[in-house]
C-alpha cells in the first residue's frame, strides 16, 4: 500500500493538535514505534503502519473525533480488539485509527428485561460472566471469545459453537448506538424484542465498520441450561461423521452445538489441551445436548443410536460440568494449537450446504495435495461453516501465495456447491477480490449504494468488502463499472 500522499503528511501535525484538543495526548499515537502494535489485526499476512491512533473514552470523543475527520476528508478505521481474521481492521497509511478499547464497561443489567446494555470494548465472555450470578449467560461464543469485544461481533456477525440452535449475533441483538462519519448519533432498536420501521439494525450487523462506529450494544441473554451434556463420537472417515451430522438433523434433534474436527486437528487439539480426544478417529464429532435433564437423557440415547448407525467407533459422554468444558476446550483451542505444527495458518471461513459436506471437503483434500500444503479442518458441522486451517511458513519463499490462492480455490468451492463466501469472519480485505465470485456488478452496485446512504464520502473503513471503489454519484447513475478505481495491492510483512 503506497505512503500517505504529501497533503497528508503536510496535515498530519495539524490533525495531532486538533486530536488533543479533543483527548489527553496520552491517548494519541503517532510515533511509529507505538504505533506497530497496531499494525495488523488477526489476518497477520498482511500488516500496515497507520497514519494515527485514537484511544477515545467516550461516546462525545467519538463524535467529535469523527466530526473532525469528516471535516479534513481523513479516512477512519474502527478497530475493536483486533482479533478479526479477514483483515477487517487493517489500519491505512493515510487514515486515523479509531480504537474503541477503552469503551470496555457494562452499563446496565437489566434481569427483568433479560437483556445487557455493555460498551462496544466490552469481551464477549465479559457479557456471561457478569449475568453468571443469576443463572443467565450470552449465548454467541466465538472461540475467541475471551479476547474478541461485543462491538466487533457486532460488526462482523459472529457466531460460534452454539450458533446452530441459538443463532448469531444479530439473532441475540436488541439494540445498538451508533456514531456517523459526520458525528451525528443514531439509536437502533432499544430493550425490546422487535423495532418498527426499517430493520437498520439488521442491516448495519455484519457490516464490518463500513457504516458507522459501534458505540453501544443491547444484547439478549438467556437463562442457563438445566442440563448441559457433551458427547464425543469418533468415525473412520470425515464422510461418516457428515452423515451423522445429516442423520441428527434430520431426526429432528436440534444440538445445542455440533462441531466437526479432522485428525491433524483432533490431533494438535488433544496436544495443546489434554482433551480426551479419540486419537485413532479421522474425523471427531463434539455435540453438545441441553435442556431439561429427562429430554437431554433422551436425546443422548438417540444420539448415541444414529451414531453408531453411522459408523461410529467410539463414543463417549461428558460425567461432569468439568469434563463437558473439557471436550470443548479442545475445539475452542484448535487455532493456537496449530502452532504446534505449523510455523503459519490462514483460518479460511465459507459455509455450505450440510448435503454437500462430504464433496467439499474431499476436494479439499485434493487441493491440498496439488498445492503441497498441509490442511486441518475444524468447522460447525451443524449449520455447514467451514473452518479449513492452510498450514505454510511464511519464511518459504512462495508459500504465502500457495496459501492465498489455495485458501481463494476453498472459497469459490463454496459458492459453486451452494454456499456463501463468509459464515462469520465477514470479508475484509481477505475475500475482497472474491465478492464478484457470489455477486453480480448489479449486486455489488446496490450494496455500495447503501453504504453511500450511511457514509457518502465514503471515508469509513475503505478497501474493505468492495473489490472496486466507486464514487456515491457514479452508483447513483447505476454506473457499474465507469469510473471505478481498484484498490491497492495489500501491505504484507
Amino acid at each position: 500500500m503506497p505512503a500517505p500522499e504529501p497533503h497528508i503528511l503536510q496535515a498530519r501535525a495539524s490533525l495531532i493538535a486538533a486530536l488533543c484538543d479533543i483527548l489527553p495526548a496520552s491517548q494519541v499515537i503517532s510515533q511509529q514505534a507505538e504505533l506497530r502494535p497496531y499494525e495488523s489485526d488477526g489476518l497477520t499476512a498482511y500488516a500496515q503502519l497507520p497514519l494515527l491512533v485514537a484511544l477515545p473514552d467516550t461516546v462525545a470523543q467519538i463524535a467529535a473525533i469523527l466530526r473532525l475527520c469528516h471535516e479534513r476528508q481523513i479516512k477512519v478505521v474502527p478497530r475493536g480488539a483486533g482479533t478479526s481474521l479477514s483483515g477487517g481492521a487493517l489500519p491505512l497509511a493515510d487514515g486515523l485509527l479509531l480504537g474503541l478499547s477503552r469503551l470496555n464497561r457494562i452499563l446496565d443489567i437489566d434481569l427483568e428485561n433479560a437483556c445487557v446494555v455493555a460498551q462496544p470494548g466490552v469481551t464477549n465472555l465479559a457479557i456471561s460472566n457478569a449475568v453468571a450470578h443469576a443463572g443467565f449467560y450470552y449465548a454467541p461464543d466465538p472461540s475467541s471469545q475471551i479476547a474478541c469485544t461485543i462491538g466487533g461481533n457486532v460488526a462482523e456477525n459472529s457466531g460460534g459453537v452454539h450458533c446452530l440452535k441459538y443463532g448469531l449475533t444479530t439473532n441475540n441483538l436488541l439494540g445498538l448506538e451508533m456514531v456517523l462519519m459526520s458525528g451525528e448519533v443514531i439509536r437502533l432498536g432499544g430493550r425490546h424484542l422487535d423495532a418498527a420501521g426499517l430493520d437498520l439494525m439488521g442491516i448495519v450487523t455484519g457490516s464490518e465498520g463500513l457504516l458507522g462506529v459501534i458505540t453501544e450494544v443491547t444484547v439478549r441473554i438467556l437463562p442457563r441450561p438445566e442440563t448441559a451434556i457433551a458427547l464425543l463420537a469418533g468415525f473412520a472417515s470425515v464422510e461418516d461423521a457428515g452423515a451423522c451430522v445429516a442423520a441428527i438433523i434430520a431426526d429432528g434433534i436440534i444440538p445445542g452445538g455440533m462441531e466437526m474436527m479432522d485428525r491433524p486437528a483432533i490431533l494438535a487439539s488433544d496436544d495443546f489441551c489434554n482433551a480426551g480426544y479419540p486419537r485413532d478417529a479421522e474425523a471427531l464429532l463434539i455435540i453438545e445436548l441441553d435442556g431439561v435433564a429427562a429430554a437431554v437423557r433422551a436425546m443422548s440415547a438417540r444420539v448415541r443410536e444414529i451414531a453408531r448407525a453411522c459408523g461410529a467407533q467410539s463414543f463417549a459422554e461428558s460425567r461432569s460440568e468439568a469434563e463437558r468444558l473439557a471436550f470443548w476446550a479442545g475445539r475452542k483451542n484448535a487455532f493456537p494449537a496449530m502452532g504446534r505444527i505449523s510455523p503459519d495458518y490462514f483460518c479460511m471461513d465459507g459455509t455450505i450446504p450440510r448435503g454437500r459436506l462430504a464433496q467439499v471437503l474431499a476436494r479439499i483434500r485434493e487441493l491440498s495435495a496439488q498445492y503441497g500444503l498441509r490442511v486441518a479442518n475444524v468447522f460447525h458441522a451443524g449449520d455447514g461453516n467451514l473452518h479449513p486451517l492452510i498450514l505454510y511458513d511464511a519464511n518459504q519463499p512462495g508459500e504465502l501465495e500457495r496459501a492465498e490462492n489455495f485458501g481463494a480455490d476453498i472459497l469459490r468451492l463454496c459458492v459453486e456447491v451452494g454456499g456463501v463466501l463468509t459464515g462469520e469472519h465477514g470479508v475484509g480485505v481477505e475475500k475482497r477480490d472474491l465478492m464478484p465470485v457470489q455477486f453480480s456488478a448489479a449486486d455489488l452496485a446496490q450494496q455500495q449504494r447503501l453504504k453511500c446512504a450511511f457514509d457518502p464520502d465514503g471515508r469509513l473503513n475503505p478497501g474493505k468488502v468492495f473489490p472496486l471503489l466507486h464514487r456515491c454519484a457514479e452508483l447513483g447513475r447505476v454506473h457499474v463499472h465507469g469510473g471505478a478505481m481498484r484498490f491497492p495491492d495489500l501491505p504484507r510483512f
